[in-house]
């Protein structure tokens, strides 16, 4: 290459010349660095909670550990006006309730059975799902007619097996009993 010879002939070596020195140079590579990291992490972390108990006043605890319900023990009179005073204030709607539900606990229409099977019991028993007796199949129907049909009803109303009560409607006894009654006629 070049003859030239560099007028600056020194040794190229680094500065760790002892193993010591480089036991020291990998401790603060890479330990030190790590605790800094960590010491960060730290710091940023809990720089912004409070401490235990510094921002939780008396009334802050109190609203949050009290009781749901209250008992209140009144005298007679109290009592007595208390309760004229729930009753006024329920007789309106009440009133209202009462007038619908006297309307609707007349006579059923002759279809009422027909109708509620159709929407609410059609779902299992028209294809037997989950054992329900098929809709009209009188080898189905027949060991639960010999029950009798009050037993059938009280089924239909209390739920028996995976039927829960009255097919998770919120029909009426008449109706259920309509809709059994149906059923049952279906399989005769």
């Amino acid at each position: 290459m070049s003859d030239n010879s560099h007028a600056d002939d020194t040794d190229h070596s680094g500065p760790i010349k002892t193993p010591k020195q480089l036991l020291v140079t990998v401790f603060f590579a890479f330990v030190v660095p790590i605790f800094t990291i960590i010491g960060i992490v730290y710091y940023i972390t809990s720089a912004n909670m409070p401490a235990a108990g510094a921002g939780d006043t008396e009334q802050l605890v109190d609203a949050r550990i009290q009781k749901v319900g209250a008992v209140t023990v009144l005298d007679a009179t109290q009592a007595a006006a208390a309760q004229a005073e729930a009753a006024s204030a329920a007789a309106a709607p009440a009133s209202g309730v009462a007038v619908a539900s006297s309307a609707t606990s007349g006579a059923l229409p002759a279809n009422a059975g027909e109708t509620r099977y159709k929407e609410t019991c059609f779902a299992c028993h028209a294809t037997g799902v989950l054992g329900a007796p098929k809709f009209g199949n009188k080898a189905d129907w027949a060991p639960r007619i010999a029950t009798g049909l009050d037993t059938l009803v009280a089924a239909a109303i209390h739920g028996l097996g995976p039927m829960p009560p009255r097919g998770g409607s919120n029909a009426s006894d008449a109706e259920i009993k309509a809709a059994v009654e149906y059923m049952v006629n279906a399989a005769k």
